[in-house]
């Protein structure tokens, strides 16, 4: 099938508190999806959901094919994640992150070998090979971790607002990366609190207290609410929330 996530009604509750809220949506093979929503919406929820970290109260999804509930493991094998945190390992060289991710997500040494070295290429590391990742510029380590993130060919990769902190330059760049990566056909996954970059993705939703207040892509929105920019249309959503943290 097409479709690399499918999610159907699902719903996470914290005793009386219902984070997520009878939710349902698709993302196709190789698609950018952009998930946005103001802190306390439920985005985090979610996330932690599809990727197998957490039970969902009702409700189930498919990622890759596997279901959430009873396949996480699985899961975890077939997707990348990066945080706006980098999620590498500051006290390790470049290399030693890449053989470490590389591991962890089951690929053979004589894989790992092969492709380190095609890596380094692609981002011109080969100078770097040796560095302890510390030492590596903010945008560097940014490349190098959505780098490590994909380097098993996932078919999701979840990136939970990786552009946090850097500059517009760097944030362009690190586009450029994800459009490459939808090429191949991973499904890129991206929260942002960045709104010019909602218009990079193909299609978008914008969570609000747990649920699903719009869906589609930047153009259809844009001329559903009579508006020019999803910056707008987000603001014209969100400034009803009654949550405050997610």
């Amino acid at each position: 099938m097409d479709e690399v996530i499918v999610v159907r009604n699902l719903t996470k509750r914290f005793g009386a508190f219902t984070a997520v809220d009878d939710i349902s949506f698709e993302v196709k093979k190789g698609e950018i999806f952009g998930f946005l929503g103001a802190n306390g919406a439920g985005k985090t929820t979610v996330i932690r959901m599809l990727c197998g970290l957490s039970k969902p109260s009702s409700g189930n999804a498919l990622v890759g094919g596997f279901d959430i509930r009873h396949q996480s493991e699985k899961i975890k094998a077939n997707i990348g994640y990066m945080s706006q945190r980098f999620s590498l390992y500051e006290d390790l060289k470049v290399w030693e992150n890449i053989k470490l991710f590389a591991g962890i997500y089951g690929m053979k040494k004589k894989d790992i070998a092969i492709k380190t070295d095609i890596l380094l290429e692609e981002l011109g590391f080969e100078s770097q090979k040796e560095t302890l990742v510390s030492a590596l510029p903010l945008g560097w380590k940014q490349k190098l971790a959505f780098s490590v993130a994909i380097f098993h060919n996932p078919k999701v990769v979840f990136l939970d607002e990786p552009t946090g902190g850097v500059d517009p330059v760097v944030r362009r760049q690190f586009w450029e990366l994800i459009y490459k990566t939808a090429e191949k056909g991973i499904t890129v996954f991206v929260t942002t609190h960045y709104m010019d970059e909602a218009e990079y993705c193909d299609r978008i939703s914008i969570m609000v207290d747990g649920r699903i207040e719009a869906l589609d892509t930047p153009r259809a929105l844009k001329e559903k609410f009579s508006s020019d920019s999803i910056d707008d249309i987000f603001y014209q959503l969100a400034r009803n929330a009654k949550r405050k943290e997610d």
